[in-house]
């Protein structure tokens, strides 16, 4: 069963999906579902002895194409309605053991055309209106399998916080004619103190409102909406800067460090937004080695973060880590 649910309060929909709790919990990895299927052993989602990329719809989704009809009824002020939509599951690789950050900078050219072919894909469908590409990696984010994926939602509607981000671009550009990240972008790089790595075309940096101790957002320094106005180019500049980034969290402390990655472009509804612009923003759980940066009362309860420590100060920490593109 899976539905959506309004809240009035916060006004944003809630999905219930009771199906999933019967999803794949950390299985022994013999039995993991998402290596390759080995002769004669236990048959997985993949029935090929190796691949490249692999990508299929979850077995366990948040939305279906076709979703069954809500449990309850709604009302007028607390609506209902089916959870249309697709989730599909992106294999980075056959090795079980391995993570992104393992991936050549070529294997990430490749997989930025994968995300690219399925944001477009998805994003034709008639009632997708945002495609979300993101990653969980580690026990410390929930994982339920350590096989090195991510995944990717397509949305009927317009998820709140990317609504509330799409706010602030247009009234940023009623205002100043500019879009509001080419003006993040402008003042991350005048200020050098919190970027971590740059090439010509991506810059990757601790932003000034971090929420995160180790928060780094990777930004196309052109204006580029989505991974379909990305040419050649900016295939290869954007592996090589998220190479960096990777190489650089494992670096930090000997160790694969947990996060998750979200990447953020253009809504695919067919409405102009001259604002949209394509990021990625890495949320590692860690303040230290050993200590979790907790979602407690007054980040969940009120939505304030509270940030232990200067942005500038872990800015400088990742940007004297290998690898080094400046």
């Amino acid at each position: 069963m899976s539905e959506l649910r309004w809240n009035p309060v916060m006004r944003e929909w809630v999905v219930t999906a009771t199906h999933r709790q019967d999803r794949t919990f950390l299985p022994p990895p013999d039995y993991c579902p998402l290596c390759p299927t080995k002769p004669g052993g236990f048959p997985t989602e993949v029935p090929e002895e190796t691949y490249e990329f692999v990508v299929f719809d979850n077995k366990f989704p948040s939305f279906h194409p076709v979703p069954p009809p809500p449990a309850v009824e709604g009302s007028d002020l607390m609506p209902v309605r089916p959870a249309k939509g697709r989730c599909e599951v992106v294999l980075y690789s056959p090795r079980h053991d391995a993570t992104l950050a393992d991936a050549s900078q070529q294997d990430l050219i490749r997989l930025t055309r994968v995300w690219r072919d399925r944001y477009e894909h998805l994003g034709q469908e008639t009632d997708v209106d945002y495609v979300f590409i993101f990653e969980n990696k580690g026990t410390a984010i929930g994982v339920t399998l350590h096989h090195p994926h991510g995944q990717i939602y397509a949305f009927s509607y317009i998820p709140p916080r990317i609504e509330r981000s799409i706010a602030s671009e247009t009234a940023h550009f009623e205002a100043t004619g500019r879009c509001l990240h080419c003006d993040v972008v402008a003042f991350e790089v005048a200020d050098g103190r919190r970027v971590v790595a740059q090439n010509e075309r991506f810059v990757a940096f601790v932003p000034f409102y971090a929420r995160y101790p180790y928060e780094v957002h990777i930004y196309a320094k052109g204006h580029l909406p989505s991974l379909s106005v990305f040419t050649p180019s900016d295939d290869e500049s954007f592996a090589e800067i998220l190479h960096a980034v990777l190489r650089k969290y494992d670096a930090l402390w000997a160790m694969s460090l947990p996060y998750m990655m979200v990447m953020q472009q253009a809504p695919t509804d067919g409405v102009r937004r001259p604002g949209s612009h394509f990021r990625v923003e890495f949320y590692p759980p860690l303040r230290t080695r050993e200590k979790l940066k907790y979602l407690a009362g007054c980040e969940s309860g009120a939505g304030t973060f509270i940030n232990d420590t200067l942005p500038e100060e872990k800015a400088s920490e990742l940007r004297e880590l290998a690898p080094r593109l400046e």
